[in-house]
This record gives C-alpha cells, structure tokens and sequence, in this order.
C-alpha cells in the first residue's frame, strides 16, 4: 500500500515536468506547435483565422535552454493552455534544411533564413501583429523578438503582454511583469 501511495505521489509531483517529445531534427516538440510549410504569409493568415497570434520559435538541436523552456516552461498548464489559446506556433530549426518563406517573398533554407534575420541565440521567440506588410522581414514586422529562454512568469507574463498588446501602449514589457508580480505574486 506504502508503495503504491509512494508512485501516485511522484506521478502527480512530476505530472508537469514531464520531458517534451524530441522529434527526427532532434528538436523538442509540444502539442501546440504547428507543422506548416513554413510560408510566413500563409501561417500569418491561418492564425488570423483561427484569432491567434503568429508566434515563431527558432531552436536547435542539443540546446539546454530550449529543454529548459520544454521541461520547465512551457508543460506548466497555465501556459500551456494559454499558448494553446491564443497563439499559432511555428518552429524554425537555426540549422534545418527545410525551406522558409518570408513575409516579402523571401524563401531559403530555415538555417539561411537564420542567418538573414541575424539570430544568434536559441530559443528564440518572435512574435508578430495580425498585419504584415508584404515587403517586411520578419524581423522588421515583429513586435518583439525574444532571445533566450526565460522562467515560468516571466514567459507566461511576455505572452499576455503580447495578445493585450502591450507594446502598443507606454507601459514596456519590464514594467507590466513587474506590475503582474505585484499584482499576482508570480515570481519564476
């Protein structure tokens, strides 16, 4: 009996930090990425359509920190489910071959495309208005690029910021985490 309450202990303890599936690129995969033909224009439009917000993930193989955010982050349920919500998600491997379509028509490898918005660092997230222009880069049409990963609250607190559109108002990312710390008490 000891035993038994012993494993349903550690299966609710551990019931959110349970390892993401690692795909065939050796990437980390969550239930709430899209496969697509990773034509920017054309995943811009579907999010729309579903009211999501265009979300891009870049990543690679081996990354520690992309593992943080897959082991850590992201299977917490509260972001999860808002992810999940709100937002249409699509990862770019920083060293694939698979072709990629910019918003100005632009196609190139994932690792090439890497190159030309100039990411360094992985993960890396961009996040984008339901509006592009045609002749936009994605990193000219994003509005806001994050490189690195961060903690739970932080990550969750980045992504209400973007669907309330905070970056549109005076009130910077720093200022509305802090404000949702002190409101709420979420620290990472």
């Amino acid at each position: 009996m000891m035993t038994r309450l012993f494993l349903v202990l550690m299966m609710v303890l551990f019931a959110g930090t349970a390892h993401a599936e690692v795909g065939d690129d050796g990437l980390h995969k969550s239930p709430w990425m899209r496969d697509t033909f990773k034509d920017l224009s054309e995943d811009l439009a579907e999010a729309n359509v579903e009211g999501k917000r265009l979300m891009v993930i870049i990543e690679q193989r081996g990354c520690i920190y992309c593992e943080k955010m897959h082991t850590e982050v992201f299977p917490n349920p509260t972001i999860a489910d808002y992810i999940t919500e709100h937002f249409f998600v699509v990862q770019i491997n920083m060293f694939g071959d698979v072709e990629v379509t910019d918003f100005d028509g632009t196609a190139m490898s994932e690792k090439d495309m890497v190159g030309r918005w100039n990411m360094m660092f992985t993960p890396t997230m961009m996040f984008f208005p339901e509006e592009v222009p045609a002749d936009s880069t994605a990193v000219q049409a994003a509005v806001s690029v994050v490189p690195g990963a961060f903690g739970k609250w932080t990550t969750y607190n980045m992504l209400r910021w973007i669907v309330e559109k905070g970056y549109e108002t005076d009130e910077p990312f720093q200022k509305y985490h802090a404000r949702m710390i002190e409101a709420g008490g979420l620290t990472d």
